[in-house]
C-alpha cells in the first residue's frame, strides 16, 4: 500500500480502462452491467487499438509511460518508434494487454465498491452483522489494494516482454555507446598530448631559465615567450576540447600536420635541435589524418624531451598519395630518464584507430619511432 510503484501503475490501468470505456460508449454503448454489454468494454477497443498499433510513434508513447509508470525508468523497455512490422506486432499486442488489464482493474474496482458499499449500509442488504462491517470493508479494500497491485506488476512484466529493444536497436544501442567511449578515449588523448607536451615545455623552459637567469637576459626573455606560446596553445586545446564535450562548436580548429612548424619551433625553444624534413603536399591529406597524425609528433617529441632532454632530434615526414610515414630519432643519453606512462600506449593507440602499424623502441644508441599510416582515414 506504501509502494509508488503501486499507484503508478493503477494510474496506468485506469488510462487503459478509461480507453476502453470510451471506445465502448461509441459502439455499442453501455446501457446496462449485462455480460453481454460489459464485453463491448473487452472487444470494442480491438479496431482502434490496431489502427493505433501502426503508427510509428505509439509505440515510443507507450514505451515512455511504462517507463515512469510501471517500471521506473527500466532500459529493457525501447522508447523508439516502431521501424518493422515486428515492431507494430508486438506494440498492438501490448496494447491489447495493457487495455484489457486496465478493464480487469476496473472490473474488480466496481466489484470492491459495490461489496464495501452493501457492507456498510447502502442500498442493497447485507447478512454481516452490523459491528464485523467496517473490518469487513477494511479487509475489502486491502484485497481490493493488493489485486490491483497485482494487475500492476502483471502488466509491468509484459512491458519488458512486448516492448524490449529489437535486436537491431540493442545493435545500434551499443554502437552509439561504444562510439561515445571512443570519443571520450580521443578526447583524453587530446588532453594528455596537448597538456603533457606544454608542460613538459614549460618545465624545461623554466629550469634552464633559472640556471642562466644572472648571466643571459635575453635567453630568460626567450623562455618566457616560450613558455606563454606552450601556455596558450595548452589553453586553446583545453577550450576546444570541453566545448566539444559540452557539445558546443570548438572555439579552435584542432592543429594539423600543416602547423608541425610552431611544433618543432617550441621543441627548439626548450633547447634542442630538430632537423625537420616534410613534403610539399601535407595540405592534401585528410583532416582526421593530418589531425591524428599532428598529435603522433607531438607525442614523440614530447617523449624525446622527457626522457632524453634537450637532445639533437631528426623528424621525417613523407607521403606518396596512398601512405604517410613518420619518422622520429634521437639519440639516448645514458642519464635518459627511466618510466612510465600513457605517451606510448596512446601512441599506439591513434595509429591503430587509423589503421596503421607503429614501431616504437631502442636501436643501439638511438629511439626510434617510425609510424605508417594510410592516407585515407578508414571508413
Amino acid at each position: 500500500m506504501t509502494e509508488r510503484s503501486t499507484w503508478l501503475r493503477a494510474v496506468h490501468l485506469a488510462v487503459g480502462a478509461g480507453f476502453a470505456v470510451v471506445c465502448a460508449l461509441v459502439s455499442p454503448g453501455l446501457q446496462d452491467m449485462s455480460p453481454e454489454t460489459l464485453s463491448g468494454l473487452h472487444i470494442a477497443p480491438l479496431p482502434p487499438l490496431l489502427l493505433l498499433a501502426c503508427v510509428p510513434a505509439v509505440r515510443r508513447s507507450e514505451g515512455v509511460q511504462a517507463r515512469a509508470l510501471l517500471l521506473s525508468d527500466d532500459d529493457d523497455v525501447a522508447v523508439d518508434s516502431s521501424q518493422t512490422w515486428g515492431d507494430r506486432g508486438r506494440l498492438f499486442a501490448w496494447l491489447v494487454v495493457r487495455v484489457e488489464l486496465g478493464v480487469l482493474a476496473a472490473e474488480l474496482t466496481a466489484l470492491g465498491v459495490g461489496a464495501a458499499w452493501s457492507l456498510l449500509g447502502g442500498t442493497s442488504p447485507s447478512s454481516a452483522p452490523r459491528w464485523a462491517a467496517l473490518p469487513l470493508a477494511a479487509g475489502l479494500f486491502l484485497v481490493w489494494v493488493y489485486s490491483i497491485a497485482a494487475v500492476g506488476a502483471l502488466a509491468a512484466v509484459i512491458a519488458r516482454l512486448l516492448l524490449h529493444p529489437s535486436t537491431a536497436e540493442r545493435l545500434r544501442a551499443q554502437e552509439e555507446r561504444t562510439a561515445q567511449l571512443l570519443e571520450r578515449t580521443r578526447l583524453a588523448a587530446e588532453l594528455h598530448d596537448s597538456i603533457g607536451h606544454a608542460l613538459t615545455i614549460t618545465l624545461l623552459q623554466a629550469a634552464a631559465a633559472r640556471d642562466v637567469a644572472d648571466r643571459d637576459r635575453a635567453f630568460v626573455d626567450r623562455a618566457l615567450v616560450a613558455i606563454e606560446d606552450s601556455a596558450r596553445q595548452a589553453a586553446e586545446d583545453l577550450e576546444r576540447v570541453l566545448a566539444l564535450i559540452r557539445d558546443s562548436s570548438p572555439s579552435a580548429a584542432a592543429p594539423t600536420l600543416v602547423d608541425v612548424g610552431g611544433l618543432v619551433r617550441s621543441v627548439e625553444a626548450a633547447g634542442a635541435t630538430v632537423d625537420l624534413r616534410l613534403p610539399d603536399d601535407l595540405g592534401d591529406l585528410p583532416t582526421e589524418v593530418s589531425r591524428e597524425a599532428y598529435r603522433i609528433v607531438q607525442e614523440a617529441l614530447t617523449n624525446v624531451l622527457r626522457h632524453a632532454g634537450p637532445v639533437p632530434i631528426q623528424l621525417g615526414i613523407d607521403t606518396d598519395g596512398e601512405e604517410l610515414r613518420i619518422a622520429v630519432r634521437n639519440p639516448v643519453p645514458a642519464t635518459a630518464a627511466q618510466g612510465e606512462g600513457r605517451g606510448i600506449p596512446g601512441l599506439h593507440e591513434r595509429v591503430a584507430v587509423l589503421g596503421g602499424t607503429a614501431h616504437v623502441g631502442s636501436s643501439g644508441s638511438e629511439w626510434r619511432v617510425e609510424v605508417l599510416l594510410p592516407s585515407r582515414y578508414p571508413a
